[in-house]
C-alpha cells in the first residue's frame, strides 16, 4: 500500500502518528510524509528563510529513518489558507503519492493550520481523482479513505481506531528528535519536553 500523512509542520507527524508510520514503513508499505507549512515560524533569534531551509532538513532527515519519502512544503507558516492555489498543490502531492490511505489532522485541532490541513486535505483528496481537473500530476481515480490523527491536546476526538506502536515506539522518538531545532524550541517557548508529550 502506499500510506500518505499530511501534517501541517515538519514534526506534526512524527508527534501525532510517527509510530503508526514507522509500522507501516517496517511492514514493507510506501509511506510519504507530506508536510504543507515550511516551519519558518517555529523559533527565535534566526530568520524564516534560515528555519525553514533547517526544517526541511530535518523533516527529510526524520523521515529517512523510515525510508519514507518527505513531500512538500507549499507555504509559510499561517500563510496556508483554503484557496484554489493551495488546493492544487495538494491535489498534485496527493496525485504524486496515489495514496491508499490518507492520515491527517482532524479539522477540529487546536491551531490554524492544523485546522486548514484537515479542510484542505478533505477537499482536495476528492478533487484529485476527477480527471478533468487538470494539474501537473494525472488524476488518481480512487476515492481514498482518510483518518484524522488525534488533536494536540486531545480535546473533541473520537477514536475509531487504535494503532498498537509498542514495537515502533523508540524509532517514533529518534524521529522525533531528528528535528532539533523544534525540540529547543518547544521546550524553551511552550516549557514542553517533545517526548514527555508523546510518552
Amino acid at each position: 500500500m502506499n500510506i500518505l500523512a499530511i501534517g501541517a509542520h515538519p514534526d506534526d507527524l512524527e508527534i501525532l502518528c510517527g509510530g503508526t508510520l514507522a509500522r507501516y514503513a517496517n511492514k514493507g508499505h510506501k509511506v510519504f510524509m507530506a508536510h504543507l507549512c515550511n516551519g519558518n515560524m517555529g523559533g527565535k533569534n534566526i530568520t524564516p528563510e534560515e528555519l525553514a531551509a533547517i526544517r526541511d532538513k530535518e523533516a527529510k532527515a526524520s523521515a529517512a529513518i523510515i525510508g519514507a519519502e518527505a513531500l512538500g512544503p507549499i507555504a509559510g507558516d499561517l500563510d496556508l489558507y483554503p484557496t484554489k492555489e493551495m488546493r492544487i498543490a495538494l491535489v498534485d502531492i496527493i496525485r504524486y503519492a496515489k495514496p491508499d490511505i490518507i492520515i491527517t489532522h482532524s479539522p477540529n485541532d487546536y491551531m490554524p493550520d492544523h485546522t486548514i490541513t484537515g479542510e484542505l486535505v478533505f477537499d482536495a483528496a476528492f478533487t484529485a481523482t476527477l480527471p478533468l481537473y487538470k494539474t501537473k500530476e494525472p488524476a488518481w481515480e480512487k476515492i481514498t479513505p482518510i483518518y484524522y490523527m488525534d488533536t494536540m491536546a486531545g480535546f473533541g476526538f473520537e477514536p475509531t481506531h487504535y494503532v498498537d506502536i509498542t514495537d515502533f515506539f523508540e524509532v517514533k522518538k529518534k524521529m522525533l528528535l531528528a528535528h532539533e531545532s523544534q525540540y529547543k524550541w518547544l521546550s524553551g517557548h511552550h516549557q514542553s519536553d517533545p517526548v514527555k508529550m508523546i510518552e
